[in-house]
């Protein structure tokens, strides 16, 4: 699988750099410019593959290295019986980046580091069991999730994303959904849970992992126009309370929401009072930090164009990505367009991933994008997996700047 998946990726990179040898030329005789994406591009998949690039993930360990990673999706992948990620190293801080493992049986896995040991948490493939890997050595060699003594920590149907883990109370806390045996539509059959293990534990063990109980779908709520929730986050509130933020999806045109459900102490009561927020982006999946310098929470979202306020299918809106603030959860306000493209059905800056890096943010993208090829046939199904830095983001906190 290994000399495969090298033998085609080195084909298409030799495509296109034959397609970039032939220069295209204007009428006029003036070149045309190469189609590239923003950012530094990490990994590339044409869309003749139809293995589209997914569930972008980042990571800055303790001794500055950078981890990125991102899984494969579609009809040229094979995530419905074995998921695959592909792990990358950056030591020049996001400038260059060289691919240093790649795990068959992972799949929507997001990072985290805990004493300076890498972790990696998602599912085994679509809609499997919820798995967990350990790295000694960042990222190169990881553990096999045999059993529960090893990282097989729920077995069943789940679906997640590299969504934030957070540390508070002696516990880590993060999000999933659990499938409705019940309903098989997608979005209906989605349950929002939260789990935690104790910090100290062997994470490896199922058996110090808890979980809640399982919020289903409800047709009602939003005035019958809720489809879905997903992709939670794992945020502690300014009173110290864990919630869960979850992405919303609906039908309307220009409204966007995110749902806010609770977490009782024990870790084992999720409890939601249809406590939806407007949220701008919720449509799509994003990820909440909180910066103790600002005191404020951040987010990279994929916010509504003013063009687009009539677009019922807010979900599919990714080509605008932009940095949103709140002083408490509830109230989100624009401060940056950081990326846009004016295409909608074929460009796409989504699942971004990102941490603080000193005065900075940095990210990783799912980009869908035009290249030599035609590019993406549509924006969710990402061509390019890109690596971003939005310098001195906390000059932003003050201002709407487009």
């Amino acid at each position: 699988m290994q000399s495969l998946y090298n033998s085609c990726f080195r084909a298409a990179l030799l495509l296109c750099l034959g397609a970039l040898l032939v220069i295209p030329v204007r009428a006029n005789g003036q070149r045309k410019k190469d189609p590239r994406p923003p950012g530094v591009v990490i990994d590339y998949s044409p869309a003749s593959t139809k293995k589209y690039i997914g569930s972008p993930a980042l990571c800055i360990l303790k001794n500055g290295i950078y981890i990125a990673a991102h899984d494969f999706f579609g009809p040229g992948a094979a995530e419905r019986k074995m998921g695959r990620t592909v792990v990358f190293e950056s030591s020049s801080k996001g400038k260059s980046w060289r691919k240093i493992s790649e795990l068959e049986g992972q799949f929507w896995s997001g990072f985290f580091e805990y004493r300076d040991t890498l972790y990696l948490l998602g599912t085994d493939r679509e809609y499997g069991n919820v798995v967990i890997r350990r790295s000694v050595d960042g990222g190169r060699h990881w553990t096999i999730p045999t059993d529960e003594r090893s990282g097989l920590l729920f077995t069943g149907r789940y679906h997640t994303a590299p969504v934030p883990v957070v540390m508070h109370k002696g516990y880590l806390w993060r999000s999933a959904e659990q499938l409705d045996p019940q309903q098989h539509s997608w979005g209906k059959m989605f349950m929002s849970c939260m789990l935690s293990a104790p910090l100290g534990s062997d994470l490896l063990d199922a058996a110090v992992w808890r979980k809640t109980n399982c919020l289903p779908y409800d047709s009602t709520y939003l005035g019958g126009t809720f489809a879905a929730w997903l992709e939670g986050n794992a945020v502690i509130d300014p009173r110290g309370n864990v919630l869960n933020v979850l992405r919303v999806s609906t039908a309307v045109a220009g409204s966007e929401k995110a749902a806010l459900v609770q977490i009782d102490a024990t870790g084992k009561q999720a409890a939601f009072n249809q406590d939806f927020i407007d949220f701008p982006g919720g449509s799509k999946k994003f990820s909440i930090r909180y910066d103790s310098i600002t005191g404020l929470y951040w987010t990279l979202a994929n916010v509504i164009d003013a063009a687009q306020a009539t677009v019922k299918e807010t979900g599919k809106i990714r080509n605008t990505l932009a940095l949103c603030t709140s002083a408490d959860l509830r109230n989100w306000e624009v401060k940056k367009y950081i990326l846009h493209h004016p295409d909608m059905d074929h460009v796409g800056f989504q699942y971004a991933d990102w941490q603080f890096d000193g005065k900075d943010i940095v990210f990783v993208s799912r980009t869908a994008f035009p290249d030599a090829f035609g590019g993406a046939h549509r924006q969710h199904d990402a061509n390019y997996f890109t690596f971003h830095r939005i310098k001195k983001f906390r000059k932003y906190k003050k201002k709407h700047n487009q």
